[in-house]
């Protein structure tokens, strides 16, 4: 009796699968490119240029600081697998590493992304990587490259998880990083489009055991769409006005301080830039929270300081902007179509952050 050859696909890893997926994945990423990008059929790596002395470039970098982020989205990939949508957490994905790498001034360059699931679905995977497009889009940047990981021994079925590496360039000139924040700067508050990516830990627990049904439409959630939809609301990338707004200023510096509102709220963020000798006090008031962290308050009987510590409650980026140029930071965030809330000002104090 002839012995049955082991195979590659026997195991739960489908070679073939992965080769379509790739086919079905690459005008997602070529949309992505700019000038920068150097294309190379079948290549290992990715190639980019930085920017010197050619007319190819906007900008030309006297001394360019390379700035780098990774990030996931955490367990909305469980909401999203049980949705059985996948094609917004890439935006996610993109979302949480470039929003921290603009907050010192970077202009995204690329973007790379890694997805693991159990078993490859080539629809699946290119919905998934299509929101990492969409992403990049959105900040400006080349989706680069990435690798996708069939695991069937580590994930279950219709299991995934995803993780992306951003990287960025700053003149050296104009970091910011928080140290020319004095007292008397303004403190304005972009709004976030929902939860974004953090704490959906809690926001799964709050479903699970409240019994809440992600196909139904909650009156309280002032929205016509189910709510897991708007649970899987993607995170708002802010690389295109904040750097709109830092590229108007050549000489003078006029934004003292930046911080993106994630995991830990305001309060376990904005304090991240600010110095020893100062607070940031902000009033509760200043901005509208919207429904949606009422509802998960109410449902999960959540205490308020424990929503501010988890959640960004509505602003999702903070900007520390000089006095005398507030106004007109907040003017040209707004054209961009953000909505900007004047929050507070830098205080006196020991580095906190006081929502009063």
């Amino acid at each position: 009796m002839a012995k049955q050859s082991m195979t590659y696909a026997a195991s739960g890893v489908d070679i073939d699968a992965g080769d379509k997926m790739v086919s079905m994945i690459r005008r997602h990423m070529t949309r992505t490119y700019g000038p920068r990008v150097i294309e190379q059929h079948g290549g290992f790596a990715g190639l980019f240029r930085l920017d010197y002395n050619e007319k190819l470039f906007a900008r030309n970098y006297k001394d360019p600081v390379l700035v780098a982020c990774t990030d996931g989205v955490g367990t909305k990939v469980k909401l999203a697998a049980e949705m059985g949508l996948y094609d917004t957490v890439g935006i996610d994905l993109v979302a949480m590493s470039v929003n921290d790498l603009i907050v010192g001034g970077a202009e995204p360059l690329f973007f790379l992304d890694y997805l693991a699931v159990n078993d490859l679905d080539p629809q699946q995977a290119t919905d998934m990587v299509k929101g990492v497009s969409d992403g990049c889009v959105q900040a400006g940047c080349a989706l680069l490259g990435g690798e996708t990981a069939e695991m069937p021994d580590v994930y279950s079925k219709g299991e995934f998880d995803m993780a992306g590496f951003a990287v960025g360039v700053v003149e050296k000139g104009k970091v910011i990083d928080g140290s020319r924040v004095e007292r008397g700067d303004i403190i304005l508050g972009l709004s976030s489009s929902g939860i974004h990516s953090n704490g959906y830990s809690l926001v799964r627990a709050v479903v699970t055991k409240k019994k809440l049904k992600l196909d139904k439409v909650y009156d309280e959630l002032e929205e016509d769409r189910p709510l897991g939809r708007v649970l899987l609301e993607p995170t708002r990338i802010y690389a295109k006005p904040i750097l709109s707004v830092l590229n108007r200023y050549v000489r003078k510096r006029v934004v003292t301080a930046m911080a993106h509102i994630t995991g830990g709220g305001l309060v376990g963020n904005l304090n991240r830039v600010l110095p020893k000798g100062a607070d940031a006090k902000i009033e509760r008031k200043a901005w509208t929270i919207p429904p949606v962290f009422r509802f998960l308050a109410k449902h999960g009987n959540i205490e308020q300081q424990e929503i501010d510590r988890v959640f960004n409650q509505g602003v999702g980026y903070c900007v520390v902007v000089k006095p005398a140029f507030a106004a007109s930071v907040m003017g040209q965030l707004e054209d961009a179509g953000e909505t900007v809330y004047w929050l507070g000002s830098i205080v006196k104090g020991t580095g906190k952050v006081k929502i009063v």
